[in-house]
């Protein structure tokens, strides 16, 4: 048995408990995780609010986790029984999530933790570093173009910054006043106040508008000006307009297609290790205490991730 957080019905943080769950040994391919450190990401609260229907309650939540090999089942190569490691999960499966002390996942879904990152700070890199990568993909685009980030000082786009300059791309990113600072420490080329000025403030830098936009603010439609005509946004959450205009794309970031992606999370260790990548904890919390996490996931401004501790 392995105590989780569950989710035992639809709606806010006071459904969140700490269940009791099975945690089967690991087949082919699969490893067990003895999980230390679950990261809290918007995720968790859409799957509190709606739920999966095809699955009953209790839904545990989470996409990534950190913690050592428990556990390692038949032609597992790479990994080994107590190895320091983070991994990448659904929680829309049978299984549920990673907000669980135990953790059954594909080999592929696993690499080891960054050099000098604590099992926190580890635990919240996998899925948004490869929401991050994919997105980039999505636009493909090539060196000299300029990309727009919206919400700059927010952890997806910590790493969307970083990742964009090293695919010498040219970011443009909003921030506050008091953020401008941390977000140039991201690699930004310029830096644009938060607001209704965003889109005047990139075409200052790209008169014809930015190549690409990533919108980790959820901004959507209304910065499709800051955009150059036949350019394209990269948005998650899964939103989808109704039009878009002047022949502008807009790509949905499905990161469920990436979770085994073994050499892009090795990609994001090797960056995270040599200090390219932040990692950034806001705070670490029990089980128990996983409806506080929530709250502080919803009141927004969060600089980094609060991370569920075993």
């Amino acid at each position: 048995m392995a105590r989780a957080v569950g989710i035992t019905e639809r709606g806010g943080p006071e459904v969140l408990a700490v269940v009791d769950r099975d945690v089967r040994e690991p087949g082919e391919g699969e490893v067990r995780v003895a999980v230390r450190a679950a990261a809290v990401n918007p995720t968790d609260v859409g799957l509190r609010e709606l739920g999966t229907p095809d699955l009953p309650p209790p839904w545990v939540p989470g996409m990534d986790a950190a913690g050592t090999v428990e556990s390692v089942g038949p032609g597992v190569r790479r990994l080994r029984v107590g190895d320091e490691v983070m991994a990448v999960v659904s929680p829309r499966r049978p299984e549920g999530g990673a907000q669980s002390e135990l953790l059954v996942v594909p080999e592929a879904s696993v690499v080891p933790i960054p050099e000098g990152a604590s099992l926190p700070q580890a635990a919240t890199l996998p899925m948004n570093g490869l929401t991050a990568l994919l997105g980039l993909e999505l636009l493909g685009l090539r060196p000299g173009d300029v990309l727009a980030v919206t919400g700059g000082a927010g952890l997806l786009a910590s790493y969307v910054i970083p990742l964009a300059k090293r695919a010498e791309l040219v970011v443009v990113a909003d921030a506050k006043p008091e953020d401008e600072e941390l977000v140039r420490g991201f690699g930004a080329d310029h830096v644009v106040p938060r607001g209704d000025g965003f889109v005047q403030a990139v075409r200052e830098h790209a008169p014809d508008g930015a190549d690409g936009l990533y919108d980790t603010a959820l901004l959507h439609e209304r910065v499709f000006g800051a955009i150059r005509d036949g350019g394209g946004m990269v948005v998650v959450r899964g939103w989808r307009p109704e039009r878009t205009e002047r022949g502008i794309t807009v790509h949905r970031v499905m990161v469920g297609e990436a979770l085994t992606r073994t050499d892009w999370l090795e990609r994001l260790r090797e960056l995270a290790s040599s200090g390219r990548l932040r990692l950034r904890v806001a705070g670490e919390y029990p089980p128990e205490r996983a409806a506080e996490a929530h709250r502080l996931m919803e009141a927004g401004g969060l600089r980094g991730r609060a991370v569920i501790t075993f």
